[in-house]
């Protein structure tokens, strides 16, 4: 095949390759302005998946790799101190260090006795210190129960014990002391509630706000005023709390907080002027907003990016954060939020692509069941000289996100460009259970997992067939995590796909509440129903009790480490298919957690879906890539 001419889809040239993908591959992951310095971590799969610890363009750690493992998830490994550094989790064994940044680090946490028995997270300078979420696995160790999560404080120098702060909860996040260092603020739940299900604001030891939903991300203002994020309207928007009551900052019918997989991802930020700037997410796309101190009405700004993350202040009325859209790769920038000016602080690491093969994607709408509507993206074949036989319509893979709470957001990600640029249309789907469409559009989800969802990619998937944008013979789906349960389900429930691709997806509900870490131990009580008293929907819901249903091609991919998603959920499924002589294919990749970080993995993983579905679906690939074995 070449790269130009007539070639079936799926058999295109593109030099968007998985190796090609991972190769200076550096993309920013949160940032910092501190002092005058930037700094930033960035994950580099070519290191083993390490995220670099960086000021001011420097590797500050040598080869440490800068992250937590609280709640499995992790996020927020790392927060400036009061003066010239910061604070950070050694991902080794999830002790906490002072890094200067001129110096040599020290420990500020106690050696644990076993790595990642004493876990910190989301932190932030307070009394010759820092205050910040400890997870603690040596109580769980001792006790056989549960571990513990609090908020602590602890000594800049390591010296003394960890002040406990706050404990009792089932989780904790956001302590956020105020200006002076003499109030403290912070956010937890309880079992069986998720983040973004129903949360306490507590102030000074006291709760402040409860029983009115999801309420996140508290921040303090210069001038001592307090901020939250709330959806007890319907949406995630921007609040200052005025004694008990929210007062509003910033309504709109978009989202102003991503559910909170992750610790520390801050959607909004209140500049060193009480300039208040917020991303807001609307749908699939986001905008920046700037809330002038006077209270004046917000402005929107012309700013040509589509994602926004991490978003912090970064002097008077200027904000640092990782930007992306369509064509742009996540790049770390700081915009004055008063005219719209920007500078570059970390540009891609990757050459940019030609514009020729890059597929613009569309925000589509469509009908699925019980009446209701769905949204998605919609990424058509893109090549700058390849074309198709006249009358051949491209094959078409459904993306399930995971969650089931994330979304699809409109920026460029090369891991969809990888298909489209072959030939193959993408649709990336924000089925109910999403974030970006309001608080009713997400907790439409509840009690339907595994219906709802699949319900939705199945109509996205007949929806683009019915427009004549794709073939319906050739439709496939993929999705990892929570997006690996709902392609399980969505080969085993209907008969739309000719194949799909589960990343350690879950294929047993029962298994999976009996065994998974504490954050998630109780979030199907919303998403399925309790258990054990609900058993036989989980029984119902779960692929791993309708093998015989299966009749399509599958390629399982999992991780060895994986303790969000045990490989057994994986081994079951892949000794099912292969009883019953259904074609599949199963990698496990050692050492690998929840997700795939390591760039050999990253690249064996992607070269054998496409390698999979080719032979599946019978297209020659132009790639020269192993032949991923298919047991029949």
């Amino acid at each position: 095949m070449t790269d130009s001419g007539v070639s079936p889809y799926g058999s295109w040239l593109s030099p968007i390759t998985a190796r090609s993908m991972v190769a200076d591959a550096a993309l920013p992951v949160s940032l910092w302005h501190q002092q005058g310095r930037m700094w930033w971590t960035e994950s580099r799969p070519a290191e083993s998946g390490r995220n670099a610890l960086v000021c001011d363009g420097r590797d500050l750690w040598g080869s440490v790799s800068v992250r937590t493992r609280v709640h499995s998830y992790g996020g927020g490994a790392w927060w400036p101190d009061d003066a010239d550094g910061v604070y950070a989790s050694d991902d080794s064994d999830g002790r906490l260090w002072h890094i200067p940044a001129e110096g040599d680090p020290r420990p500020v946490s106690p050696e644990p006795a076993f790595a990642h028995d004493l876990r910190y997270a989301d932190g932030r300078p307070d009394r010759n210190g820092t205050v910040c979420v400890r997870e603690n696995h040596l109580v769980a160790r001792q006790s056989g129960g549960e571990e513990a999560n609090e908020i602590v404080r602890l000594s800049a120098d390591g010296s003394g014990e960890p002040e406990i702060v706050a404990t009792g909860a089932d989780f904790y996040g956001w302590p956020r002391p105020s200006p002076d260092g003499q109030r403290l603020a912070w956010v937890q739940w309880n079992h069986p509630n998720m983040p973004w299900d129903q949360t306490e604001l507590w102030v000074d030891g006291q709760c402040a706000v409860s029983g009115i939903g999801s309420v996140v991300e508290p921040q303090w203002g210069p001038d001592g005023r307090l901020y939250v994020v709330s959806d007890h309207k319907g949406w995630w928007n921007l609040y200052r709390l005025d004694d008990a009551d929210l007062v509003p900052v910033f309504e709109l019918d978009a989202e102003t907080h991503r559910p909170a997989w992750v610790f520390d991802d801050p959607s909004y930020a209140v500049c060193d002027d009480n300039t208040v700037a917020v991303a807001a997410m609307r749908g699939s796309l986001a905008e920046l907003w700037a809330i002038p101190p006077d209270g004046s009405e917000p402005r929107l700004l012309d700013l040509p990016w589509t994602s926004y993350a991490s978003v912090r202040a970064a002097g008077p009325h200027a904000i640092c954060t990782i930007v992306a859209s369509p064509t742009e790769q996540p790049t770390a920038v700081r915009i004055d939020v008063a005219d719209g000016s920007h500078e570059v602080i970390r540009p891609p690491a990757r050459a940019a692509v030609d514009p020729g093969y890059l597929s613009n994607p569309r925000p589509i709408s469509f009908p699925t069941t019980g009446g209701a509507e769905a949204h998605g993206l919609y990424y058509p074949p893109a090549h700058p000289t390849a074309q198709a036989p006249a009358g051949e319509k491209p094959p078409l893979l459904v993306l399930g996100h995971g969650g089931p709470t994330g979304a699809a957001r409109s920026q460029l990600q090369l891991g969809i460009q990888y298909w489209t640029s072959r030939g193959i249309a993408v649709v990336d789907v924000n089925y109910r259970g999403s974030t970006g469409h309001g608080t009713a559009y997400r907790e439409a989800l509840q009690g339907l997992w595994g219906v709802s969802d699949v319900d939705d990619c199945a109509a996205a998937a007949r929806h683009l067939v019915q427009a004549g944008e794709v073939d319906g013979d050739r439709l496939i789906i993929r999705g990892s995590s929570a997006g690996g349960y709902t392609t399980l389900c969505a080969l085993a429930f209907h008969k739309v796909f000719a194949a799909g691709a589960s990343r350690y997806g879950i294929a047993d509900l029962a298994a999976l509440a009996t065994d998974t870490h504490k954050f998630e131990a109780r979030y199907m009580d919303s998403l399925v129903g309790l258990y054990p008293e609900e058993a036989e929907v989980y029984e119902a819901r779960s692929p791993i009790h309708f093998v015989d249903d299966f009749d399509a091609p599958m390629i399982v991919l999992q991780g060895s480490e994986d303790v969000v998603v045990p490989p057994n959920q994986a081994e079951m499924i892949v000794a099912a298919l292969e009883q019953r002589s259904i074609p599949v294919a199963y990698l496990l990749f050692k050492g690998e957690q929840h997700g795939f970080r390591q760039a050999d993995n990253i690249v064996g993983a992607l070269e054998a879906e496409l390698s999979f579905f080719a032979q599946i679906l019978g297209f020659d690939l132009a790639d020269n890539i192993p032949l991923v074995p298919i047991r029949r």
